[in-house]
């Protein structure tokens, strides 16, 4: 591995590619650092580390590698542009305007991208505003008494907040899609994996303090086996063989080739877990605001901690559905069957048309269980942890956490491995 890295750098375009991903990831973990202005950091570093969030704050926080409660210019990170590109994944399936658009091919794809970034705009104003708010009521880190503004009161301290986090939001999304434009792998995903690994050896560290080198070493080795636990389900697919007939155009023959269909066993990746907890927490943001004491300490005992037997199996619960629900809409048998047919295609032993349709929605719906179930038990990792040993929130090894790194981490090792392949190197992957 080490050799193919160093012939992927003797190479001068890889090389120059590399460099740039490199460059890029320094900025963006720089920028995740330089604290908004009007925010007093020496407070707000003192805060964060006497106090622990859960729910969508500590999600959205993941997802920008600790910038968000530390109120920094990049507070926000990711987390605006996966949720506005989640929101035109879902409206396409509802607009027929959007539908229409995704089949143009390039063309719309370049227009539905240019609504995505506005969709982010939008929603970053929307969570700048909210953070700011939380950030001048003290609300923002729970049990914190010390102001973390120096002046919560002025609206132009609140105003100047909000329109750094959207600049920086907008930052983000530039960076982003210069990896992917000139660099190597997708570049939201880099970004994504790099604040995700930025807290990774600090959460590992505060195992280490608080537990002692015996539960250290044993989380090291579980860790290990989960990750090679996410790698096999990750790699795992179902290859349903296609085969093109012969067909004569003009004065040539084209077709008779085989190929296939490969179902990944997580087919929506890490959208469920998302979706799910940015659900849970919509109870306990209603709580907060209900006159009712009695719903009010209901939903703080069961739905709020997550190391509560009812909250562990309605997160699962809500993982499942989240998962067929996801797929549901990204795949679509009926769209496949049809282009299928109409170059020709067919599934050996199946004939074209409905009976397609049927036996590829027969097979999503078999491999979507395993998948959905596999999500649903690392995502429950973190919590059974804090449960059994009282580990930290932070607790590195599952959750969101694991799955993106891993993820990330093939795609582009593999992407990686074609170029290298390209140049009659040898790759990462034998």
């Amino acid at each position: 591995m080490l050799g193919a890295f160093a012939n992927a750098f003797r190479t001068p375009d890889l090389r120059k590619k590399l460099l740039f991903v490199l460059g890029v990831i320094v900025i963006f973990r720089l920028g995740s650092q330089i604290p908004t202005p009007g925010v007093n950091y020496s407070n707000v570093q003192v805060c964060f580390d006497q106090t622990r969030n859960s729910g969508v704050a500590a999600l959205i926080n993941l997802f920008s590698g600790g910038a968000l409660l530390r109120l920094t210019v990049f507070a926000l990170g990711i987390m605006p542009y996966i949720t506005a590109s989640i929101i035109l994944q879902l409206l396409v399936v509802v607009i027929p305007r959007l539908e229409t658009l995704k089949k143009e091919g390039q063309s719309g794809q370049t227009k539905i991208t240019q609504y995505t970034r506005y969709v982010t705009l939008a929603l970053a104003i929307l969570q700048a505003t909210g953070i700011t708010a939380l950030a001048r009521s003290g609300g923002l880190l729970q049990g914190c008494t010390v102001p973390l503004l120096y002046k919560p009161d002025s609206l132009w301290t609140m105003l100047v907040m909000v329109i750094t986090m959207t600049a920086g939001t907008a930052v983000i999304m530039w960076l982003g899609e210069l990896i992917t434009d000139r660099g190597i792998g997708n570049g939201m995903s880099i970004l994504i994996f790099t604040t995700v690994v930025s807290s990774f050896p600090s959460s590992l560290w505060a195992v280490k303090v608080s537990k002692g080198w015996w539960v250290f070493a044993l989380m090291l080795v579980i860790g290990l086996v989960l990750v090679a636990a996410v790698i096999f389900m990750e790699q795992g697919q179902r290859r349903i063989p296609v085969q093109y007939a012969r067909r004569m155009v003009g004065r040539k023959m084209f077709g008779g080739s085989s190929t296939y269909i490969p179902l990944k066993v997580n087919q929506a990746g890490v959208i469920p877990v998302i979706f799910a907890s940015s659900l849970l927490y919509l109870p306990a943001m209603a709580a907060q605001f209900s006159n009712n004491a009695t719903w009010s300490a209901w939903i703080n005992t069961y739905l709020v901690k997550g190391d509560h037997p009812i909250y562990m199996a309605v997160y699962f619960g809500l993982i499942i559905f989240f998962t067929y629900f996801y797929v549901a809409i990204t795949f679509n048998p009926e769209e496949v069957a049809d282009n299928m047919k109409k170059y020709g295609g067919f599934i050996p032993g199946i004939r074209a048309g409905r009976p397609t349709e049927e036996y590829l929605q027969y097979v999503l719906s078999r491999i979507t269980l395993p998948g959905a179930l596999y999500l649903g038990l690392i995502s429950l990792i973190p919590l059974i942890a804090i449960a059994l040993v009282n580990a930290t929130q932070n607790f590195p090894f599952g959750g969101t956490s694991i799955l993106i790194m891993v993820g990330v981490a093939l795609d582009t090792v593999k992407q990686i491995e074609s170029q290298l392949q390209q140049r009659n190197y040898e790759g990462f992957l034998r």
